[in-house]
């Protein structure tokens, strides 16, 4: 009888579509349990299950008795709602205390700081305490973060009073009430992407965002892997993910965690109990060309993965920033960048007609670009002049959108 993987996601895009496509592969029945049931496309029909991941209990009941051997799990909401399946299924996956302190930015600083791991001065602002107050209590520089969006949406810096006031009015408009404030950690990005088996954390790549994140916004364009970091850098980011492992309680499946470096070392921003997101994952290969899918659906099921390796080439992926606000059009010059040497793949996401909203409201991009050459210096070096080859066409409100 073949195993059964019950995938969580709020999305039924890309990256469930690598999923499905490893299972086949791997002769694995997959079952996918999402909220997007109404809007579902083919071909999942009666192997998708309907579930609310804001309704936990009313969801993991509704699992019960299904026969399942492993969960994976894209995305944050739908990482909490797989825990607590797999702890009522009997599966191993990470506990529900750890995937909802991954979800809860006040939480998981206040373990980070418990362990003794470096982290920035932090509070919490109260629902409708006064921003003025809450400036008065800051350090300069700070960011102000929701606490209910992720992927650096409403993520803000201020140097001061006045900037502090702007920001928290601004993620307020976007119906953000619970604002967490930190001290800005000066320094250069990294993402580190791994597993955990039974507690024990194994990385899997260390990316580095070649690009400076200073604010006053966030956008992530940029990932490159290997790192070019020296080693005893890579060791301090690793060994910090591991310690931030064990002080949220994560104990068995994927981990991306994201970290700033100065000369203090190594500072912890977020861990997920999930995967790195999206089409972002297509930039990681592993061992045969196996894609990141195939390898976590692997560990779900059990198959000792320890010794697989990411492939000796360099890769990465740029995250096509949305530039202003309006209504997408069109692009030229993708042929153009399909040429670049070292370039493998451009994907334009965005629709025709669709409405843009850059950082910090927005939560998307244009698209993205895949590079793969022998150094990381190359695929850097290809993306960003792949990138100069695209021109966006973008109508303003006062424009005529004619599709």
């Amino acid at each position: 009888m073949p195993k059964h993987l019950l995938l969580f996601a709020a999305t039924t895009g890309y990256q469930i579509r690598v999923f499905a496509e490893a299972a086949r592969r791997l002769e694995v029945d997959l079952t996918l349990a999402t909220d997007r049931c109404h809007v579902m496309e083919d071909p999942w029909g009666d192997r998708a299950v309907a579930v609310k991941f804001d309704r936990v209990a009313e969801s993991v009941e509704a699992l019960r008795g299904l026969r399942c051997d492993g969960v994976a799990a894209v995305g944050d909401q739908p990482a909490v709602l797989a825990a607590e399946a797999a702890a009522a299924l009997g599966i191993p996956f990470h506990p529900p205390a750890a995937a909802r302190a991954c979800h809860d930015k006040y939480l998981a600083r206040q373990l980070y700081q418990a362990a003794g791991m470096w982290v920035p001065d932090f509070f919490r602002m109260a629902p409708g305490e006064d921003s003025g107050e809450a400036a008065a209590r800051a350090s300069y520089p700070c960011v102000l973060k929701p606490l209910g969006l992720s992927a650096s949406r409403g993520v803000i810096r201020a140097n001061n009073p006045a900037e502090f006031r702007s920001a928290a009015a601004r993620i307020g408009r976007m119906g953000e009430s619970q604002i967490q404030v930190e001290g800005y950690i000066d320094g250069r990005e990294f993402a580190v992407e791994g597993l955990v088996t039974r507690g024990r954390f194994e990385p899997l790549a260390i990316f580095d965002k070649p690009d400076p994140l200073e604010g006053p916004f966030f956008e992530e364009t940029i990932y490159v892997t290997p790192s070019r970091e020296p080693g005893e850098v890579q060791q301090g980011l690793i060994e910090t993910t591991a310690g931030a492992v064990r002080a949220l309680g994560l104990w068995h499946g994927p981990v991306h965690a994201e970290l700033r470096w100065n000369g203090e070392g190594a500072w912890m921003l977020e861990a997920a109990a999930r995967p790195i997101g999206g089409l972002c994952a297509g930039a990681l290969r592993f061992a045969g060309g196996m894609p990141l899918e195939e390898l976590i659906i692997r560990h779900a099921l059990g198959e000792d993965v320890g010794q697989v390796r990411r492939e000796q080439a360099a890769s990465g992926v740029m995250m096509i920033p949305i530039p202003k606000g309006g209504i997408y059009e069109s692009v030229e010059g993708v042929e153009r960048v399909r040429a670049v040497a070292a370039i493998e793949d451009v994907v334009i996401t965005a629709k025709q007609g669709q409405r843009l909203i850059p950082l910090p409201e927005g939560a998307s991009y244009l698209g993205f670009i895949f590079a793969r050459s022998e150094s990381a210096a190359e695929v850097e070096a290809a993306l960003r002049r792949s990138h100069g080859e695209l021109t966006f066409r973008i109508a303003t409100a006062l424009d005529t959108f004619r599709p």
